[in-house]
Order: structure tokens, then sequence, then C-alpha cells
């Protein structure tokens, strides 16, 4: 009996340990609000339901879009932005980046491939500075949360972070540095696979085919579970932020004007960042409590240059001085662009 007991327990942590850490944060927030705090419970969680219902439509559009993209191919024609001269390469990968439907996993490979094909190291900066910043998926939700200007203001610094980048590693190259930029490669997992032959030219009338078809459906539900669970908890977050958080303390740190709330709202972003779905949430719930916009925006793009799988895509291909500029240029423009969000909206 006492080894079917603990045979039970054993296989019980087992399913534990294996169970998605989100998910089960998901279902702690609630059970734990309901019996700390039975009385204010309900509130929070209407919050928390209220705003995901609000952001659903522009989930669903953003499942569609990126399983369209997937299933289609279109990702082939990104390489397109990595031939001719490199100011030009630059230019075009910074506004390609910003709509790359590349997860940080599937970044690897492709870049590998374009480094190792001899594509400058400007250009692939540009790249990797402006995909993480916003994808279509993540414009949509930042279009919901937060409203067109954060979503439009962040595209528009997604590439002007890009071409930053792209333009500075440009020069300090033709001076000399970061001659070797390459670690050796590693292979990758079975997740970096896209499905689709970037060589081929898209399908654009992808439902012709069944194995395209099938990549959509795939594409689809893998990204609608993943933002359904990285929303859920955004917005429990954003509830329990707006009932149990004094509006003052949030003010005090990253609301008012000048530059030391946009710094802080960066330097703050880095590493409490959850990721580009789930922030706006986040955000939307620390402007009601006071937080300024330039710092927000600062928020928003510092968080997501320096999530980890970003930053991991980054540091499994290339040497830690040219990772080391990556963040750098990465915060910076964070910094920076928070500033000008700042002044245009005050």
């Amino acid at each position: 009996m006492t080894e079917l007991v603990l045979q039970r327990a054993q296989l019980a942590l087992g399913r534990l340990r294996r169970a998605d850490a989100v998910w089960l944060l998901v279902l702690a927030i609630p059970l734990a609000v309901a019996l700390l705090d039975p009385v204010r419970a309900p509130t929070v969680l209407e919050t928390a339901i209220g705003a995901f219902a609000g952001t659903a439509p522009y989930i669903t559009l953003a499942v569609l879009l990126i399983g369209y993209l997937k299933a289609s191919g279109a990702e082939g024609v990104l390489a397109e932005a990595f031939r001719g001269r490199e100011s030009r390469m630059i230019l075009v990968a910074a506004l390609v980046g910003g709509v790359a439907p590349f997860c940080s996993c599937e970044v690897i490979p492709f870049v590998a491939a374009l480094l190792a094909a001899g594509a400058p190291l400007s250009a692939v900066m540009a790249f990797w500075l402006s995909s993480p910043l916003m994808d279509p998926p993540q414009f949509f939700i930042t279009m919901g949360a937060l409203g067109p200007e954060f979503a439009v203001g962040k595209v528009l610094f997604a590439v002007l972070v890009g071409l930053m980048g792209g333009f500075v590693m440009q020069a300090m190259v033709r001076a000399g540095a970061f001659a070797d930029p390459l670690r050796a490669r590693k292979t990758c997992g079975s997740c970096c696979g896209t499905g689709i032959d970037g060589r081929q030219r898209p399908v654009w009338r992808f439902w012709h085919e069944a194995p395209r078809r099938r990549l959509f459906g795939e594409a689809a539900l893998e990204n609608a579970l993943f933002l359904v669970k990285w929303m859920s908890l955004a917005y429990l977050l954003e509830g329990l932020l707006i009932h149990y958080v004094p509006a003052e303390m949030i003010a005090g740190v990253v609301g008012g004007e000048g530059v030391l709330p946009v710094i802080t709202g960066a330097l703050v972003g880095a590493p409490a960042y959850l990721n580009g779905y789930a922030a706006p949430a986040l955000v939307s719930g620390l402007i009601e409590q006071g937080m300024s916009p330039g710092a927000a925006m600062a928020f928003m793009m510092a968080g997501s240059v320096s999530c980890i799988p970003a930053m991991a895509a980054v540091f499994a291909l290339v040497k830690r001085p040219v990772f080391g500029m990556y963040v750098g240029l990465g915060i910076g423009g964070a910094i920076l662009f928070g500033l000008v969000f700042g002044a245009y909206m005050g």
C-alpha cells in the first residue's frame, strides 16, 4: 500500500514538473486571491476577464495572420532583404524585421545561414533589433490594449532602432571591428523548422494544398494557445496591479516628465518583461496607475530586445562583443525613442 501511494505521488510530481509554469500561474493567481481576499477577488477577476474580452478580436486576427504567413511560405520572401548594396540591405532588413513571422528559435538557422553566406553583419543586426520589437500579432494586441498611437509608434521605432543599429554596425565594421563575429554553429531542434522550404516562392492561395492547410491549422492552434496563455497571465497581473499596487508608488517611480522616468522604464523593462504579447496588458495597467507614456514605450522596447528568447537567438550565433552591441543598441534605442514618444504624447 505504501509503495502504491509513493508511486502515485511520484507520478503526480512528474506531471507537475512537466506542466507549463505559465498555465499553473494562470490557475494559481485566481485561487490565491479567492483564498486570501475573497471580498475583492470577483473585482480582480472581472477586470482581467473584461480586458481579455476587449483584446480577443485582435488575438483572433493575429492568429489567423500568422497562420497565413506560415502556410503560404511568405517567410522565404525575407531572404530578399539581404541582397544588393549594404545600405539598401540595412534599410530593407529593418523594414521587414517588424513584420517577420519568425519565432526566436526560427531566427537562429535563418540568420546563421545568412551570415555563413556572407550577408553583412550590419544588415543582420538591423533585422535582429527590429524583429523582436514588433510583428503582426504584437501589432494587433498592442492596438487592442493601448490604442493606435502606441501600436503605430512601436512599429515606427522598431524600424528606426533597426536602422540605427545597422548603420552603427556598418561604421564599426568599416573601422575594423567584429572581423569574425560568428560562434561555431550549433544544431537546432525540430522547432526551428517552418515546414515550408524558404527557397520556394510563396503560395498565397495555400488552401489548395493539403500540407499547407495542415500547416495553417497547426500554426493557428499553436499561436492561439500561446497567446491565450500569456494574455491570460498578463491580464491577471494587470488586475492585481490595479487593485493592490498604490497608484502613487507607480507614479513616483516611472511617472511624470523628464529623462529619469524613461531611463527607469527601460532598465526595469529589460529584466521584468514578460514578452511582446503579454506586455501591452501589463503596461496598460501601469499607465492607469501613473506610468508616463515615454516610460511605457521604453519599457516595452527594452523588454522586447532583452527578453530571453531574443537574446538567446543572438547569443547562440555571435561572439560576446557583438552580443553586447545588440543589448546596448536595443536598450539605448529604447531610451532614445521613449523620450521621443513621451515628447510627442506630451
